[in-house]
């Protein structure tokens, strides 16, 4: 069992009530960690602590943070196997996307490393003789990070390098589904020598998120929150935010459409399909909800589909699978119940599939139809849909008719029509000829309409974690009208 503590100021703590929570493995129902059971009290003190160090952190040359920052990335890397390790017992995923997950974390430390001579200004023009005019990018000082367990060391991971990047000093709430992970990666951090101080951990139970949460927002010190999570939560702290005038960045859920034009090239888009679709057992952000299918091409489209998902393997994370376990029984239940209500309002399952628990193997759905709750509701699971559409207009229509918007995709040898297509789709992020899950550290990711809004993102989140300030020089004497 992993015992799992709050890390502030640089050293691991209980709780101050001493109290803990359990979290239950989703392969075995067993509890395998038992964690600090943070209160409002506690995550004041790691604001203050976070607080105290932003002086320090903030002053650094921009080549002391740069190499504390790639000393994290190295560190973060080698410590892989402990990842896939924990990982794999909290919430019941492949090693491969633990792997992965670590991967593109230590990239987005080493490209956070890059990006500390990039917080720049400008000389801004003024009519006013004898006058310097300047606009001053400066750090705003503690940063609340919000992250959840699905992607648990990728999204932890981009909730606070390009804070500390732009001179920030960080507070990360734990996922209450994956706190071993989460603490593992803080402590990685302070081994590597960020600082005292520099990026804290606070853990809490699911009774106790909504004090905690609200602590974290209301604490003068807090100057930024990003939260990555469900669009129902992302309002909520979006309304506490706004009662707090405190800037937030959200990244919320998503029901990626692809549309397969009559000219892509239909093995590809099958293989990008499925990828996107049940990578993770379809619990990414991005994950491939809805397949537009050109109706000339759709029945040799649902062959290659059949062909790929018919030789997926759905198992226990410690064997050679595809697909691993969901989060919890409560997640796997949830699925079911989207999938029950389809097939029971005419859709119909194009492979076989099944439930074991928590494993659930992967469901491509056709025939769907409005009035299905998968229509609209993100799935979070390995579940597909397959609408046959008559042409281009029919297939941004039904491409649009979402509330969500984060990823895209559009398969077409076509290229200007799918650049054309791509300015028709209503969504943060679009691939052309490629899947809708992909993620690396420098592009600006974020989405629209109710998968959120800011961008994460190198150059993109400058704006998002730091001051702009305007700031003038006279060299002459000015002329005062009184």
């Amino acid at each position: 069992m992993h015992q799992v503590q709050m890390i502030i100021n640089g050293k691991s703590c209980p709780a101050t009530n001493n109290s803990t929570f359990d979290h239950i493995a989703p392969t075995t129902g067993e509890v395998v960690t038992k964690a600090a059971a943070g209160t409002a009290e506690d995550a004041n003190k790691a604001i203050e602590a976070a607080a105290a160090a932003f002086p320090i952190w903030s002053a650094l040359p921009p080549s002391e943070k740069r190499i504390r920052l790639l000393k994290a990335a190295d560190l973060l890397a080698a410590r892989a196997d402990k990842f896939i390790e924990i990982g794999m017992t909290e919430m019941g995923s492949s090693g491969a996307w633990y792997g992965f997950n670590v991967q593109v974390a230590a990239n987005m430390l080493r490209d956070a490393a890059g990006m500390v001579t990039q917080i720049q200004g400008d000389i801004i023009p003024s009519d006013a003789e004898g006058r310097m005019a300047m606009a001053w990018r400066v750090p705003c000082g503690v940063v609340v990070g919000m992250a959840p367990w699905n992607a648990p060391i990728i999204l932890a991971t981009r909730a606070l390098a390009m804070p500390l990047a732009c001179g920030n000093t960080v507070v990360l709430k734990a996922s209450e589904n994956c706190p071993a992970t989460h603490e593992l990666l803080i402590q990685t951090l302070n081994d590597a020598g960020l600082g005292e101080g520099v990026v804290n951990l606070v853990t809490h139970s699911s009774k106790d998120a909504p004090s905690v949460v609200t602590a974290l927002i209301a604490h003068p010190a807090v100057k930024r929150i990003n939260f990555t999570g469900s669009t129902h939560v992302g309002k909520i702290i979006a309304k506490q935010c706004a009662e707090y005038l405190k800037p937030v960045i959200l990244e919320l859920g998503g029901k990626a459409p692809v549309i397969v034009c009559e000219d892509a090239d239909l093995e590809e888009a099958a293989n990008a399909i499925a990828f996107g679709a049940f990578f993770n057992q379809g619990q990414i952000c991005m994950s491939t909800e809805r397949v537009l299918v050109n109706e000339k091409v759709a029945d040799k489209l649902i062959e290659y589909l059949k062909s790929k998902i018919d030789g997926f393997v759905t198992g226990l994370p410690t064997d050679q699978v595809h697909i691993a376990h969901v989060i919890s029984q409560q997640a796997a239940d949830r699925i079911k119940a989207l999938v029950k209500d389809a097939e029971n309002k005419g859709a119909k399952a194009i492979t076989d599939y099944a439930f074991n628990g928590t494993a659930v193997s992967p469901i491509l759905l056709e025939h769907i139809s409005p009035e299905m709750q998968i229509y609209t509701e993100e799935s979070f699971g390995p579940v597909c849909t397959l609408e046959r559409v008559a042409d281009d207009d029919e297939a941004i229509l039904k491409a649009n008719a979402s509330e969500f918007g984060l990823s895209a995709a559009i398969f077409s040898q076509d290229i200007g029509r799918a650049m054309n297509l791509a300015k028709r789709i209503e969504s943060g992020i679009c691939h052309i000829n490629s899947a809708t899950v992909d993620d690396e550290a420098p592009m600006p990711f974020g989405g629209v309409k109710s998968s959120g809004y800011g961008r994460f993102g190198s150059k993109a989140s400058i704006s998002e974690f730091t001051e702009l300030r305007w700031v003038t020089m006279r060299s002459t004497p000015k002329h005062y009208p009184i």
